[in-house]
């Protein structure tokens, strides 16, 4: 009974979640007590529809999987950042690891650029005060990375593997840990540990309401240490509609914020305009 009582909680839970937007402002201006400076100039973020976006089952009812938007609809690309740290980290935090990266977040707000923040619940209960903090600015939108970040197939990255039967749940406990951390809107995206996923992974998540969230462009920063490498491999790969995978993690990832310094000016030179994953997503389902 217990099972089936806290099955039902999760359940109503991320139903919450899935059923409301972040709160979205007119212009890419930081929330109180981050004041942003009036140059560059600023990315429109734009305002959201009722529910977030999302798209269409796959065929057999699986959960749609998303990489990129559209190539057609002008030179939009979408930043994102997975807040990485697995369940069993917490002696490497509390012996001084640094799984976030306040100076990443920061720098995206003096830059004003719109990102999308893939967070594992693990991360959210680690770092309460910088999810609530993120969730609650309009420039970003909080997105679910499970709650272990532990692989929903064997052979990813050597991490660990979700026991079976796990997965729905994993992913229903990262929504309750966002939103107990203070991240009031979780948007009904998900991104798969490692990127890795299979049939029976989209079977899993079936009927939660959520777009798994891939990319086309990788950035190579998990443990790099040339910036400018990265930068490199960034600005060669993106295209319009792109969606550009890196990490807000600063032991796993250091040189994040050094590249986000050098993408943004050069991004912005040749055209492109930063958006969220929701508009890209957006823009796909009209278009389908």
């Amino acid at each position: 009974m217990f099972t089936l009582v806290r099955r039902v909680t999760l359940a109503c839970a991320l139903s919450a979640a899935l059923a409301t937007l972040a709160a979205c402002g007119t212009n890419e201006t930081s929330h109180a007590g981050h004041p942003a400076p009036a140059n560059p100039a600023p990315d429109k973020v734009a305002h959201g529809p009722a529910r977030p976006p999302t798209l269409a089952p796959a065929p057999g009812g699986l959960t749609p999987v998303f990489s990129n938007g559209p190539r057609t609809q002008g030179k939009t690309v979408a930043l994102t950042f997975d807040a990485d740290m697995t369940a069993d980290e917490g002696k490497r935090a509390a012996d001084g690891e640094h799984f976030d990266n306040p100076e990443l977040i920061t720098t995206l707000r003096s830059l004003k650029v719109p990102a999308t923040v893939f967070m594992t619940g693990r991360w959210a209960d680690e770092y309460p005060g910088e999810a609530r903090d993120i969730g609650s600015d309009p420039l970003f939108e909080v997105a679910n990375h499970s709650y272990s970040h532990y692989a929903f197939t064997g052979d990813c990255y050597g991490l660990p593997t979700v026991p079976g039967g796990g997965m729905r749940t994993d992913v229903e406990r990262a929504y309750t840990a966002l939103r107990k951390a203070g991240v009031a809107h979780p948007m009904p995206y998900f991104r798969f540990p490692g990127g890795c996923y299979d049939r029976k992974a989209l079977r899993s998540l079936s009927g939660l309401g959520v777009t798994a969230v891939q990319w086309d462009v990788v950035s190579g920063d998990a443990f790099a240490t040339d910036a400018d490498a990265v930068a490199r491999q960034v600005l060669g790969g993106v295209k319009p509609g792109s969606v550009v995978v890196m990490h807000c993690t600063r032991s796993a990832a250091p040189t994040t914020e050094r590249v986000v310094r050098e993408i943004v000016p050069e991004l912005r030179k040749r055209g492109f305009r930063f958006v969220k994953v929701s508009q890209l997503i957006g823009e796909s389902a009209a278009h389908r």
